[in-house]
């Protein structure tokens, strides 16, 4: 039986320091969570627009697909609250430079 490969810490770890680098919502403290194939980043929600109590919403789920050996980059549809496939890479790094840019707030809202 094989181990997935994900989550795991050093990854983890990986994720929480590149965020640290995001162009959007630099005031706020993003949380890295593990979770089944991945990892979920949730943060306050300072803007507002979101969670208009300033709640802790969701920012991003990356998932590794172990058979294409790719990462899925999901955003969250906060009005449906489900999770949308936003973009499928081969690197982390590339989720990463991504999500970090995000100048379209797909993820930071």
């Amino acid at each position: 039986m094989r181990l997935p490969a994900h989550p795991n810490d050093l990854d983890k770890k990986r994720i929480e320091r590149a965020i640290k680098a995001r162009k959007r919502y630099r005031y706020v403290t993003p949380r890295v969570l593990a979770t089944q194939g991945g990892y979920r980043i949730e943060s306050a929600c300072c803007s507002r627009n979101i969670d208009p109590e300033g709640g802790v919403v969701d920012i991003a789920l990356l998932l590794f697909d172990a058979d294409e050996g790719a990462w899925q980059l999901f955003r969250k549809n906060h009005g449906t609250r489900l999770w949308e496939l936003d973009s499928t890479h081969d690197r982390l790094k590339e989720v990463l430079d991504l999500l970090n840019d995000d100048s379209e707030r797909k993820f930071w809202q």
